[in-house]
């Protein structure tokens, strides 16, 4: 169980002001700056700078708030848990994660069906977002893990690979290309910013001195989907998933005709807060989820 003046402290780190923490708290100013300085002299440094109306975290701050709001968060699902076992007909707290729309669509179906075949009884809560929302729902406790395909801070989240895909060019028909530059002459149909599958092309396009605005028109769309239903119709080429395009391929609606001189593999990562308490049940988990994918 958390101390009074941790969740002081959490409060304060993220409101930036003390009167504010004191109103979400319903306690006093001073008595949150009492807990702050308590709290300053038991790690013997300080935690805030006062800066314009509010109050800046120091570093110090930012490492204490990283463990904290990690213990908060196992503290949750340690009740969570508990409850559940209060009442014979409870049902297990709920499994509550994070995809991002790749993994969502094109995989997480697979990992859910062998998981309820498993599971029967178990309530699934899963949110879809690019991978900065569900680090910041992670940050926020509104889901315990995620599966994402961008990048994230790994000295924040510990992390498991769940699969590696391949990351490919697709249009409407065979086109035989050696360079990535031979297709800038294409409009080219991409996710929207943020996302981690446009972010993948980006970075690759940047390493060669490139940008998404080289080729020679953009459509952005938010779904997987359009896009394909875009590319199918001869309107540009796109960048995505292996996974997302099997189908297609298959059947011979799409092709594959990622540059000779391309070749992009990218993992698909379980990550969840680092230090949890229930990094080994996540792993166990991932452990069970990769064996669906095989």
């Amino acid at each position: 169980m958390l101390d009074y003046r941790a969740h002081t402290f959490l409060e304060v780190y993220r409101q930036r002001s003390y009167t504010r923490a004191a109103d979400a708290l319903h306690i006093s100013q001073p008595a949150v700056s009492q807990h702050i300085r308590q709290l300053e002299q038991h790690y013997g440094c300080r935690l805030f700078i006062k800066s314009g109306r509010g109050v800046d975290p120091t570093e110090a701050a930012d490492v204490l708030y990283r463990a904290l709001s990690t213990m908060e968060h196992d503290e949750d699902r340690l009740q969570a848990d508990i409850d559940s076992l209060s009442d014979a007909k409870a049902r297990r707290a709920p499994l509550r994660f994070g995809c991002t729309r790749t993994i969502a669509d094109y995989v997480a179906p697979r990992l859910l069906a062998g998981h309820l075949e498993r599971h029967p009884d178990e309530r699934i809560l899963m949110q879809v977002e690019n991978t900065a929302e569900l680090v910041a729902r992670i940050n926020a406790g509104a889901i315990d893990f995620a599966l994402v395909e961008g990048s994230f801070d790994r000295t924040v989240f510990d992390h498991e690979v769940l699969s590696h895909e391949r990351y490919i060019a697709v249009a409407d028909r065979p086109i035989a290309v050696a360079r990535l530059e031979d297709l800038l002459a294409c409009r080219l149909i991409l996710r929207e910013a943020g996302s981690g599958t446009r972010e993948i092309l980006e970075q690759h396009l940047a390493a060669r001195n490139l940008a998404v605005s080289d080729f020679a028109g953009i459509i952005e769309l938010a779904s997987i989907p359009a896009i394909k239903v875009c590319v199918r119709s001869g309107a540009g080429i796109t960048f995505l998933y292996r996974a997302a395009v099997e189908a297609e391929l298959a059947h011979g609606e799409l092709f594959d005709i990622t540059p000779a001189d391309m070749h992009i593999e990218h993992a698909f990562a379980l990550i969840w807060q680092r230090g949890s308490l229930f990094a080994e049940r996540y792993r166990a988990l991932l452990r069970a989820w990769q064996n669906a994918l095989t």
